[in-house]
């Protein structure tokens, strides 16, 4: 499906409410963008899906590109932290960085600010098509259902996420073409109930399978899954997840597939996050993907593609020297140095280590040999690097280590890294290596992503069952991608709420929003008050408080337990309120008539009203 860049969908109020400030009197003298009106524009079929169009494009971000926002999910959890650490404002200090008045959307620091921004323009685009859905000429109530449906999908993942980053907030539902001032907070569960009837009438219309990109009826029961988790309806996510699991179309692929199936060296789990094999027929793992394809500028790739190879690698070739106390290691590529025998740059990437895996992703979650996941040739061990440095060779220094593999320490245990936050760990080289044949110097080239995929839902399933005490069931659904992934299986008795979250971190690591489903699994503790594995119960009415967001962090990172500071001075630091993000201030300021409540432990909470018990007529 082509993307429509010649439709002007008018902007919502919310997001006007953001954006306004220091230049109000240009606000107030508005000219025209665009002389296509609702009536003229979306009174076709084409016209209307380009809104859906507009969807897929604004979803997509999430992935993609310098300073990725899924960093922010992944760095305000326990599976990796900010480690930029040649400056100040990367989110680090926590509590003294984020705060309501801060920029919180800087591809440098953080990205807070987008996902409220993003995820209020993706729900324009969906309430667009929602709102003006009766005016093109339908040949069948079937093909306007698809697309209400589909639109009702990209609603509800975004108010799925915005509900667990911000908690109570604004409930827009239908598109709004002139400004608004007078919003106020709704509560999360009565936003989330809403979704879940969107999603089952999405549920029954929209394809079982689609163009990559498009909603299919997987990805809407994967969705209302996890909004039936959300709402503590657990007999409603196993059923929902269920429709998944048996569809028969969806299974977990177990076998070799696709580009470099024929590599020997290789495995079914590398083979799973090629880019050319995520969209293709025979990957019957993918519920919903997002497209990013070389050679479609403007239309299906994103500028400067992934960037996973910059983000998520280490800065390797910095801050490492050798045992002799030579520098080490470098970035130069073998196509521009004709000295060059190791060209790491272009096999691995050039890192600056941004999303940095902790302890707890690297090492403590890998204790079976046996899983392919964290498989040499998968996973890439800093001792897997050689001292690539051209220059060691030189007849005058004639360094005896080059082309040997890294060393952290010398023979006295002195440290050969000057920099182990941001220049020593290991990552997941099958899931963030992407060819690069764009950049100047390989950062991770264009590649579709996976939103969704088979193996979450049955995590997901077990985890519903494991809100019910049905281990034995939680226990085989874990054992499902466990056994793919050549892994022992676990026991019954080995099922907590930890287990699924370190199964979730080996499979899904860089994939999901890390962020959101520590906080919805911290709002399920404080709802039911069911007892954690740390033997701790919650409340909501105590939620920003004592959270098992919190207790998990502490728990499992060290850079936080243990006051990590990096070497630009700046102290890792986080809190209980952490689990909820604050709501830019701006936006609160601005709306002048109403009340958008900010988060407990955020500059404003004192001014917080009620939050409304029903989504407002509009």
């Amino acid at each position: 499906m082509k993307i429509n860049n010649k439709v002007i969908v008018p902007a919502t109020a919310l997001l006007i409410l953001t954006l306004m400030g220091s230049c109000k009197k240009a606000f107030l003298e508005p000219k025209p963008l665009s002389f296509y009106t609702p009536e003229a524009t979306f009174n076709t079929v084409d016209g209307l899906k380009s809104s859906l169009i507009a969807c897929e494009r604004n979803l997509r971000y999430e992935w993609f590109g310098d300073g990725a926002p899924i960093i922010t999910q992944n760095i305000f959890s326990e599976v990796a932290v900010e480690g930029t650490t040649d400056k100040s404002g990367p989110a680090q200090d926590l509590n003294l960085l984020i705060t309501p008045t801060a920029n919180l959307n800087s591809t440098d620091w953080n990205r807070i600010g987008w996902y409220w921004t993003e995820g209020y323009k993706g729900i324009k685009y969906a309430n667009t098509a929602i709102t003006y859905i009766d005016l093109p000429q339908w040949k069948t109530e079937e093909e306007k259902n698809v697309v209400l449906g589909a639109a009702y999908f990209h609603r509800a993942y975004r108010y799925y996420m915005l509900t667990n980053e911000f908690g109570d907030i604004p409930a827009i539902m239908k598109e709004l073409t002139t400004p608004k001032v007078d919003f106020y907070s709704v509560k999360r569960e009565v936003i989330l109930q809403k979704m879940k009837e969107d999603l089952e009438f999405a549920e029954q219309w929209v394809p079982v399978k689609a163009a990559g990109g498009e909603v299919t009826k997987g990805a809407v029961s994967h969705l209302l899954t996890k909004v039936n988790l959300a709402l503590g309806k657990f007999d409603d996510a196993i059923a929902s997840a269920t429709r998944v699991i048996d569809d028969g179309v969806h299974a977990l692929m177990t076998a070799r597939f696709g580009v470099d199936a024929g590599n020997a060296t290789k495995n079914v789990i590398w083979d799973l996050h090629r880019p050319l094999n995520k969209a293709a027929a025979a990957n019957t793992e993918a519920l919903m993907l997002v497209i990013d394809r070389d050679g479609y500028m403007n239309v299906g790739d994103f500028d400067g593609g992934g960037s996973t190879m910059r983000q998520a690698v280490p800065f390797w070739f910095s801050n490492i020297n050798t045992p002799t106390g030579n520098k080490g290691t470098t970035d130069a590529l073998k196509k521009n140095q004709s000295q060059m025998d190791f060209d790491q740059a272009t096999d691995y990437g050039r890192g600056i280590g941004r999303c940095r895996g902790t302890w707890y992703s690297t090492h403590m979650i890998w204790t079976d040999p046996n899983d392919l996941r964290h498989a040499p040739g998968n996973w890439m061990r800093m001792e897997d690097l050689v001292y690539n440095n051209y220059t060691l060779k030189d007849p005058q220094i004639n360094d005896p280590y080059y082309g040997k593999k890294l060393q952290k320490y010398n023979s006295n245990g002195g440290i050969l890294c000057t920099d182990t936050i941001r220049s020593w760990f290991d990552w997941p080289h099958y899931k963030v290596y992407i060819p690069d044949i764009q950049n100047a110097t390989p950062s991770g080239g264009h590649t579709d992503w996976y939103v969704f995929r088979l193996a979450e839902t049955y995590l997901l399933r077990a985890e519903a069952y494991y809100w019910k005490d049905q281990n034995d069931l939680a226990a085989a659904d874990i054992n499902k991608v466990r056994e793919r992934a050549g892994a022992q299986p676990i026991t019954a008795g080995d099922v907590n709420i930890g287990t699924i979250l370190d199964e979730r971190a080996r499979e899904l690591y860089y994939e999901e929003p890390r962020k959101v489903e520590l906080t919805r699994i911290a709002y399920i503790f404080a709802m039911t008050g069911k007892a954690a594995y740390n033997g701790k119960t919650y409340t909501l009415a105590n939620f920003s408080k004592d959270n098992f967001f919190y207790d998990r962090i502490m728990e499992k990172t060290e850079f936080y337990n243990k006051g990590v500071t990096t070497n630009h001075g700046d102290k890792y630091t986080i809190s209980p309120y952490h689990v909820l993000w604050p709501v830019p201030q701006l936006t609160i300021n601005n709306n002048v008539s109403g009340v958008i409540n900010q988060n407990e432990g955020y500059d404003g909470f004192q001014n917080n009203v009620p939050p409304l018990t029903e989504i407002p007529a509009e």
